[in-house]
Order: structure tokens, then sequence, then C-alpha cells
């Protein structure tokens, strides 16, 4: 008799750990497959996100609530509509745009796609009173050309780290990010997994910006109600299902 409850016992065991198994497949499955979404479900709120409060910032069709960094009366050159994406072609000249509302506790989502090598990023805290487009940038880069993790993909440029075991997909397949902005309380969270979290104006944030090449800019580090900024490094970048929803 022990050793049919030891077996059966077993037995249990097993389908608990292909049980975990499955579970672990169906997320990882999940979270892939927006990477091959329906082009046609693109760019749309669904009658959850309506409720919660979720407001569509790029329709697929025209770019509207943007404008460029220097100015709001110039209009918007260089960034296109492109099956669907709003993207900014290699070597194009485009420019910074950011949205016309400013935000101050947020959660902002969005996917992304880069060429092999490619570099961009999305700034938020951005105010015209700086003179220039310096702002919080969840970085968005092809970790194969970094060396430092300060500057690697989802890091906080050059202030926060992101986790090493973040989950980066190949470039050209498209990724998903999200920024969390609530108090001095900030996220950055990378295909479903949350990458770093900081303390606006916190003593580790404070102490390294000096290190840096923010350390021109007064106040840099404490949290500001700003525009969210989509930036032109040089190289080509697709974006969809850009999404903000105030806290």
């Amino acid at each position: 008799m022990p050793r049919l409850l030891s077996e059966a016992s077993l037995v249990t065991d097993h389908m608990n750990i292909n049980k975990k198994v499955n579970l672990a497949l169906i997320a990882f499955f999940i979270n892939l497959n927006v990477s091959y979404s329906n082009p046609n479900q693109n760019n749309q709120l669904t009658d959850q996100e309506k409720r919660e409060g979720w407001e569509l910032l790029f329709d697929g069709k025209k770019i509207e609530g943007w404008r460029p960094y220097e100015s709001a009366a110039k209009k918007i050159k260089g960034w296109v509509i492109d099956n669907g994406t709003l993207y900014k072609p290699s070597k194009v000249r485009a420019g910074n745009i950011m949205t016309m509302k400013t935000y101050e506790d947020f959660e902002f989502s969005w996917e992304w796609k880069l060429e092999s090598k490619g570099n961009n990023g999305v700034k938020y805290f951005i105010t015209e009173e700086r003179g220039t487009a310096v702002g919080h940038e969840y970085q968005m880069i092809d970790d194969s050309k970094v060396k430092d993790s300060y500057s690697s993909n989802a890091s906080f440029y050059l202030i926060v780290k992101p986790s090493a075991e973040k989950p980066n997909r190949p470039m050209g397949t498209w990724n998903q990010s999200r920024i969390i902005v609530k108090g001095n309380h900030v996220e950055h969270w990378l295909n479903g997994v949350k990458v770093l979290e900081y303390k606006c104006g916190s003593k580790e944030i404070m102490e390294r910006v000096p290190k840096t090449k923010f350390k021109k800019y007064p106040g840099f580090g404490k949290k500001i109600r700003g525009h969210i900024l989509l930036t032109d490094h040089n190289d080509a970048c697709w974006y969809r299902n850009i999404k903000i929803k105030a806290l």
C-alpha cells in the first residue's frame, strides 16, 4: 500500500508539472501574438479599453493629435502612413514629433519595429521650456550594437538599466512597450514584462544624472507634466497601436 500511494503521488506531481508547462506555453503564445496580429484589428480600441478610459493616438489612417517639437504651427513632414503604421523612413530628416496634449499620470502603450542595428526612442516629461527635446527616454534599440546597458533596449536612457532577463525580440519583428507613470513611480515594460522601475527625484536618480549629458538641464530626473515625443534618430522605425490612459 505505501508503494501505491507513492506512485499515485508521482502521477499527481507529473500532472501538476504538465499543467504548469501548458499554462506557461499559453502565456508565451498570447504574448507572442502581438507580432502576428491581424492588420484589420490594429489601431483600434476594444470596448473594454474604451470603458477603462484609453485614448487612441493613431488610427492608422492619418496623423492627428501630434505636432513637431519646434512649433505647433508647423506641419509634420517626413513621417508617413505606411500600411496602417506610423512610419519614419531611414535617412529622412523628419524631426521629432510630440503629442498636442500634456500628461501627468498615465499609462502609454505602443507597438514598434526597427530594422537591424536600428535606434529610436519614446521620450516623456517633454516641455518646450527647456528649449530642446530633452526628457526621460524609453530607449528602443538593437542591443547587438549596444556596449553599455544604460543605453540598451527599454532602458531609461543613460539613467536606469533594464533587467538583464528582458524579453527582446529580433529586429524586424514587432515589440510591445508600455510606460506607466503614477505619482513619482515610473515603470518600463517590454513585451508583457516589467523590465525596470524607478522613483522620480529619488537619491539614486539624482545622483546618476550628473554622470550623464543631462547634468546641464536643471531639474532633470524629477517629474513634470509634459508631452510624449517620438524621436527621429535617422533610422527607419514603425509604430502602431499607440494609445494612452490617464491615471
